[in-house]
C-alpha cells in the first residue's frame, strides 16, 4: 500500500532528495506560473469570442499551445527520470527548452494574430527545435538507464513528442496556405487529431497507467507494464493512421486508425476500472477528475470514430466542432486540474505537514466543482437552444477560475515558505526561466490589447478611410461560405461610404475584416451583421481572420475606380423583402470549387427521338440552382433546370408540349420559336395550377430559342425561363460528338428585386454562363479523342447579350446560322466565329487534330473572363 503522501514519481516514500537538491522545486514553482497566465489568457480570449476577431482559435491555442504544452513538457521529464531511474537532465538545458517551447508558442500566436506568416513559421521552427530537443533528451534517458516496471511509460512521452511535431507541421501548412481550398478540411483534422490524441491523449494515458492506482491508495496490477504496451500500439499506430487517412482525404484509413485509438483507450479504462477498492481515495477530489475525465476522452473518441464512419470527411470538419469541447475541457482541462491537485503539493511541499496543507488548499470546494465544470462541458457538447446552449462557457469559466485561485494561493505560499534544502537556489534564481514566463505573458497581452479590433460595429478611420457622409452611400450583400468570400471583388466610385451586409452561410465560423478598419463578430451560421467600411479613397482588401482562412483564399478586394457620383449609388432599405437596394458588385469567385456532389449539365445533344411526334410536359417552378461555384441561386425554371431541356427534331415533326404552372406565386407562358401559328392562345399567361397544351409543327431547321411569354419577359428570361429547340437539317451528316449549348446571362439577387431588375436593364449581369452555369465546363471539360470530329450547337439566350462562339487552337470548316450555311468542308475556306445575336442559333463543325486542351469562350472577352468559357479536353 502506498501512504497519502508518497510521491508516483518515486514509487513510495518520501521524494528523492536530489529532486530539491536540483532546484526542481523552484522550476517547477516557475513554470505553474506559467500554465496559471497561459490558462487566465486562454479563458479571457473565450469570454471575447463575440467581440475580438479569431479569439476561439486564440483561446484553444492560448489553453493547448501555451498551457498543455508547458505542463506536459515539465511533467513528461519529471516523470520519465522517475520511471527509467535514470539521471537528471541537465538544469540549464531544460530550462532552454522550456523557454523554446514557450517562446515558439508566443511567435505562432503573434504571428497568426497580426497576419505575418515568417513569424508564424519561425515560431513553428522554434516550437518543432524545442520537442524534438525534448524528445531527444527522453530517448537517450532511456539509454543505459537502469530502467524499472513503469519504464515503457517513457514511450508515450516519446510518441506523443513526435505527434506534435507532426502537429505542428500541418498547423505551418495550414496558417500560411501551403494547402489548397480543397484539401483544408483534411489537413485540420489531421491536425486536431495529432495534436489533440497524439500530444494530449498520449500522455494522458501513460502516466494514468501510474498515476491513477497512486492517487486511489492502491498496488499496481501486476500486467500493467505489459497492458501499457499493448494500449501504446493500438492507440500509438491507431492515431498514425488516423492521421495519414485524413490528410489524405481516405475515410476507411481514418476509421480504422479512430477504431484502433479507441480500442487502445477502452483497454486501459478497464484497467483503470478493474483497481477501484471501496477505500477512501488519497486525494478524492484528483480521483474524482482523472475518472470524469477518462470518461470524456471514452465519449470523445467514440463519437469521433461515430462521425468519420457515418459522414463524409468534408461534413465532419463542420460537425467535429462538438467534439473539440469534450476533449478541450472535458479531458484536457480536467486532466490538468486533477493532476495538479494532486501533484503540485508532493512537488512543492518540503515536508509532510506543508503537503497536507497545500492540498487541503487545492481540494477546498472540488465536489461543486466537479459538478459545475462537467456540466459545463454537456452543455458545450450537445447542440441546445439558448439559454441552455450558452451556459455552458460560463460554467466551465467559473470553475477554471475558481480552481486558478486556489492554485495562486499555494504558489503564493509555497514560495515564501524557506526552503532548507535549497536555500536561495529556488525559483528567484532562475531568472531566464522567470523572464521567459514574463516575456510570454506581456507580449500575449499586448497583442489582445493591440489587435482586438475595437468596436467591430462602427466605423474605422485609416488609410482609405475617412469620415462617413462625405459621398454616396453604398450596401454591398457578401457571402462567406466554402473558404471563399463572394464576391471576390467589390468596384466602388472614390468617395463612396461602403457598407456590407456580411452573412455566413458556412457550418463553420467566420468573420470578416477590413484592411485597416472594423471586423465583424464572429458569425455563425445564418448570422448576419453590417460592417459599416467608411468613405473609401483607394484600394483595400477584406479577409477572414481565422488562421488560415486568408492563406487558403477567403479574401476580398475592394477597387476604387474614378469619382463617386451623386446619384443613383445611395441605397434606402424599403423594409419589402426583396425589394431593398442592396446590390452585388464583382460577380461570383470562379476559381472557387462547386459544392460536393455537384454535377455539371450534360452538354451532349441527345439523338432525336423515333417517331414524327414528340410529347413533353414542362413544370414552370422556383429552383434553387449552383449557378457558378459555391454561388446558388432562385431560378424560375421549366422543368427544373436552367435552361430547360433541350427538345430535338427533325423537319416535319410535332412537339405536342403540356406546360403545367406550378408556380404558387405568379402566372407564366412559354413561346416556342421553332413554330409558327397564332400566339392568342397558346402563348398565353397560364395562373398557378393551371395547365396548357402548344403544339406546333416544325416547318423548319435550325436551332431555335423558346422562353417564357409572360412580361416583364426582360425577367423571366433572365431568372432562366428559356431553353432550345433544334430541328435537324435534311440529309445532316454524322459526327463523333454532338454538343448544344445555351449562352445567357446570370442576374444575381432576389428574382425581380429592385436591385435585380436595375442590373437587368442597365445590362451589368454578374456572370455569362453556358448551359446556365458559369464555368462549370472549365470544372468539368467535355471529353474527345484526337481526330474525332464534333459539332456544336450554339444559341443565344439573352435576355440582352449575343455572342460570338470561339474554340481556341480550331478553325470551323462548317458554320450554320439561323436556316443556312455559311461554310461547308468543301470549301477552301473556313471561319474563327459563329456570331449570334440575341435569339439567334445555329452550328459549327471542327475536327480537334491532336491532343491538349481546347478553350471554348464567347470572344467578347467580358463575357469569357466573367464565366462564358469552358475546355474540351482532347487525347489521343
Amino acid at each position: 500500500m502506498y501512504s497519502k503522501n508518497d510521491d508516483p514519481a518515486g514509487g513510495g516514500g518520501r521524494p528523492p532528495s536530489r529532486f530539491r537538491a536540483s532546484g526542481l522545486r523552484g522550476r517547477h514553482l516557475a513554470a505553474h506560473v506559467l500554465v496559471a497566465a497561459w490558462v487566465v489568457l486562454a479563458l479571457l480570449a473565450a469570454s471575447a469570442q463575440q467581440t475580438m476577431p479569431a479569439a476561439r482559435w486564440l483561446a484553444v491555442h492560448l489553453f493547448l499551445l501555451g498551457a498543455a504544452t508547458t505542463a506536459i513538457v515539465v511533467w513528461s521529464e519529471h516523470f520519465a527520470v522517475a520511471m527509467l531511474h535514470a539521471g537528471l537532465p541537465d538544469r540549464r538545458w531544460s530550462h532552454a527548452r522550456l523557454a523554446g517551447v514557450n517562446a515558439g508558442a508566443v511567435g505562432v500566436l503573434t504571428g497568426m494574430w497580426t497576419d505575418r506568416p515568417v513569424l508564424t513559421g519561425v515560431g513553428c521552427a522554434l516550437l518543432i527545435t524545442a520537442v524534438g530537443a525534448h524528445l531527444v533528451v527522453l530517448v537517450r534517458m532511456g539509454r543505459g538507464a537502469l530502467g524499472g516496471r513503469l519504464a515503457p511509460i517513457a514511450d508515450y512521452y516519446r510518441a506523443a513528442a513526435v505527434a506534435l511535431i507532426i502537429g505542428a507541421v500541418l498547423g505551418w501548412s495550414l496558417a500560411t496556405g501551403r494547402v489548397g481550398a480543397q484539401h483544408y478540411g483534411g489537413i485540420k483534422l489531421a491536425h486536431v487529431h495529432a495534436t489533440l490524441l497524439g500530444w494530449i491523449g498520449l500522455p494522458v494515458l501513460g502516466t494514468l497507467f501510474m498515476l491513477w492506482p497512486t492517487v486511489m491508495g492502491v498496488r499496481m496490477a501486476e500486467h500493467t507494464t505489459r497492458l501499457a504496451r499493448r494500449v501504446l500500439v493500438l492507440s500509438g499506430g491507431g492515431l498514425l493512421i488516423a492521421v495519414a487517412g485524413l490528410a489524405a482525404d481516405r475515410r476507411p484509413g481514418a476509421v480504422l486508425g479512430v477504431a484502433l485509438y479507441a480500442a487502445g483507450v477502452a483497454v486501459a479504462a478497464h484497467l483503470f476500472v478493474r483497481t477501484v477498492r471501496r477505500r477512501p481515495a488519497i486525494s478524492a477530489a484528483a480521483a474524482w477528475m482523472l475518472a470524469a475525465a477518462m470518461g470524456w476522452l471514452l465519449v470523445g473518441v467514440a463519437v469521433d470514430l461515430v462521425l468519420l464512419a457515418a459522414r463524409p470527411l468534408t461534413d465532419v470538419r463542420d460537425d467535429f466542432g462538438a467534439v473539440i469541447p469534450v476533449l478541450l475541457v472535458g479531458l484536457v482541462a480536467q486532466v490538468l486540474i486533477g493532476a495538479l491537485t494532486y501533484l503540485l503539493p508532493i512537488v512543492l511541499a518540503s515536508g509532510p505537514k506543508e503537503r497536507a496543507s497545500l492540498r487541503a488548499v487545492l481540494e477546498w470546494g472540488w465536489a461543486p466543482r466537479l459538478v459545475v465544470l462537467n456540466l459545463g462541458v454537456a452543455l458545450l457538447a450537445l447542440p441546445l437552444r439558448d439559454p441552455g446552449g450558452s451556459a455552458g462557457m460560463p460554467l466551465v469559466g467559473v470553475a477554471g477560475l475558481a480552481f486558478l485561485a486556489l492554485v495562486a494561493r499555494v504558489l503564493v505560499r509555497s514560495g515564501r515558505a524557506p526552503s532548507t534544502d535549497e536555500g536561495k537556489a529556488g525559483a528567484l534564481r532562475h531568472p531566464a526561466l522567470w523572464g521567459t514566463a514574463a516575456g510570454a505573458v506581456l507580449t500575449v497581452l499586448a497583442v489582445l490589447v493591440a489587435n482586438s479590433g475595437g468596436d467591430t460595429s462602427g466605423r474605422a478611420s485609416g488609410a482609405g478611410t475617412a469620415a462617413a457622409g462625405a459621398g454616396p452611400t453604398r450596401t454591398v450583400a457578401v457571402t462567406l461560405a466554402d473558404m471563399r468570400i463572394r464576391p471576390a471583388r467589390i468596384e466602388v466610385a472614390a468617395g463612396t461610404t461602403l457598407r456590407l451586409k456580411v452573412t455566413n452561410t458556412d457550418a463553420q465560423r467566420h468573420d470578416l475584416k477590413a484592411e485597416d478598419g472594423p471586423t465583424t463578430p464572429m458569425l455563425a451560421q445564418g448570422q448576419t451583421h453590417v460592417l459599416d467600411v467608411g468613405r473609401v479613397t483607394e484600394n483595400r482588401e477584406a479577409w477572414c481572420t481565422l488562421p488560415g482562412h486568408k492563406a487558403a483564399g477567403m479574401t476580398m478586394d475592394i477597387v476604387v475606380t474614378g469619382a463617386a457620383g451623386t446619384s443613383g449609388e445611395t441605397s434606402h432599405a424599403s423594409g419589402h423583402d426583396g425589394h431593398s437596394a442592396t446590390t452585388t458588385s464583382g460577380g461570383p469567385d470562379l476559381s472557387a470549387d462547386f459544392s460536393p456532389g455537384w454535377q455539371p449539365r450534360e452538354a451532349d445533344l441527345a439523338p432525336a427521338p423515333a417517331g414524327t411526334v414528340h410529347k413533353a410536359e414542362l413544370h414552370a417552378a422556383h429552383t434553387t440552382v449552383e449557378v457558378a461555384p459555391g454561388v446558388k441561386q432562385q431560378m424560375w425554371t421549366f422543368g427544373g433546370t436552367a435552361p430547360g431541356p433541350t427538345l430535338h427534331g427533325k423537319v416535319g415533326d410535332v412537339f405536342e408540349v403540356t406546360l403545367v404552372n406550378d408556380d404558387e406565386g405568379m402566372g407564366h407562358g412559354i413561346d416556342f420559336h421553332a413554330g409558327s401559328l397564332a400566339p392568342d392562345k397558346p402563348m398565353r399567361t397560364i395562373r398557378p395550377g393551371e395547365r396548357l397544351v402548344y403544339r406546333f409543327r416544325a416547318e423548319k431547321a435550325g436551332a431555335w430559342l423558346y422562353h417564357c411569354s409572360t412580361a416583364p419577359m426582360l425577367q423571366h428570361i433572365g431568372n432562366g425561363m428559356y431553353g432550345a429547340v433544334v430541328i435537324d437539317p435534311p440529309d445532316l451528316p454524322e459526327v463523333d460528338h454532338t454538343y448544344v449549348l445555351v449562352s445567357s446571362e446570370l442576374y444575381l439577387g432576389t428574382p425581380g428585386s429592385t436591385a435585380q431588375v436595375a442590373k437587368m436593364r442597365n445590362g451589368t449581369p454578374d456572370a455569362w454562363a453556358f448551359n446556365g452555369v458559369a464555368n462549370q465546363y472549365g470544372k468539368q471539360p467535355l471529353k474527345v479523342k484526337a481526330g474525332e470530329r464534333a459539332r456544336f450547337w450554339v444559341i443565344a439566350a439573352g435576355p440582352s447579350d449575343g455572342i460570338a462562339f470561339h474554340i481556341v487552337g480550331t478553325v470551323f470548316d462548317t458554320v450554320y446560322k439561323e436556316g443556312a450555311y455559311l461554310l461547308e468542308p468543301d470549301r477552301p475556306g473556313g471561319s474563327q466565329v459563329l456570331d449570334l445575336a440575341t435569339a439567334q442559333g445555329g452550328f459549327v463543325e471542327t475536327t480537334f487534330p491532336e491532343a491538349g486542351h481546347y478553350a471554348f469562350v464567347d470572344h467578347d472577352m467580358r463575357h469569357a473572363e466573367a464565366g462564358a468559357h469552358g475546355m474540351v479536353e482532347v487525347s489521343d
